[in-house]
């Protein structure tokens, strides 16, 4: 059986971009399974400015339209077999009715296209998709818009530890997401640990960077990476043991390698990942494909 039962895709009517769509309806036609499509518009402070009746009629207006184009884009797919759902609603506070949304309808993945916000934009307020990240309670399958309608390249992206760890849970959920969706979509699976020596251990160790000690951790690091690429039985070409820092490494190797998904964890317990998501919150404007965060 299939991991997916029920999908939930978000998006903005007005923007009218049916890649978003056509990427969530494909997957839900692998997996077999229903899609619901909320179409949520911020609310427009000019119409505060019009009469009560005015107004009325122009927000009625407004919904019906969008209302009648996400209908002919569903009626499409339903011809194409899938079971589609819709609705567009009027959305006052959006972060929490994203999240409404998901406590009621219990999808089993949210899906929603990547709202690029500038650096400047992000150092004052958190972005909505980081929002989403922090405090959706299913895992978060953030689009790009110019990726494949269905993945053929999906790489988990782990973390590993010279020792067992509570990371061992968090890497198998992240393997399991990821192997099931790459068998829905017959995509070729990978499995990557981006190696940060500096910032996992010496920061610790008094800015003391000494070769043999470094060797010696990566060794270490690297058994606990082959450990787990055999326990689920990742074949040897498709094992991606690399150096650097997670972002850059990761944004590197996706572009090298014309990944269409990274599935990643959103908490990690050690190293650069201490903070909540921080790792996985800036690759969604550093990598060239889809992000799902488990």
């Amino acid at each position: 059986m299939s991991q997916y039962q029920r999908l939930l895709l978000i998006i903005n009517p007005a923007l009218r971009h049916p890649s978003a769509i056509n990427s969530a309806a494909e997957l839900a036609k692998a997996s077999g399974a229903s899609l619901h499509v909320a179409a949520l518009i911020p609310s427009f402070k000019w119409l505060s400015l019009l009469e009560e009746g005015d107004r009325k009629l122009a927000r009625e207006r407004y919904l019906q339209d969008h209302r009648d184009w996400l209908e002919a884009q569903a009626k499409h797919l339903r011809g194409a077999g899938i079971d589609v759902t819709t609705e567009v609603v009027w959305a006052e506070d959006m972060k929490q009715d994203i999240l409404d949304h998901v406590a009621e309808l219990q999808p089993d993945l949210l899906v929603k296209e990547i709202e690029h916000e500038s650096a400047l934009k992000r150092a004052f307020f958190t972005p909505l998709d980081w929002h989403l990240l922090r405090h959706c309670p299913v895992p978060v399958f953030l689009l790009r818009r110019s990726g494949a309608v269905l993945p053929r390249r999906v790489v988990a992206a782990v973390e590993v530890s010279d020792s067992e760890s509570a990371d061992n849970a968090l890497n198998e959920r992240i393997i399991k997401q990821a192997a099931s969706l790459a068998l829905q979509c017959e995509a070729e699976l990978h499995l990557l640990y981006a190696c940060d020596i500096a910032a996992d251990y010496l920061a610790d160790m008094g800015g003391l960077a000494l070769g043999d000690l470094t060797r010696t951790l990566r060794k270490d690091l690297e058994k606990s990476f082959l450990r787990l690429a055999g326990h689920f039985g990742v074949p040897s070409d498709r094992r991606h043991f690399i150096q650097g820092h997670p972002v850059s490494a990761l944004s590197e190797f996706a572009n090298e390698h014309d990944v269409d998904v990274i599935v990643m964890g959103r908490v990690q317990s050690h190293g650069v990942g201490k903070l909540l998501g921080s790792t996985t919150e800036h690759i969604l404007y550093q990598v060239p494909c889809c992000v799902l965060a488990v």
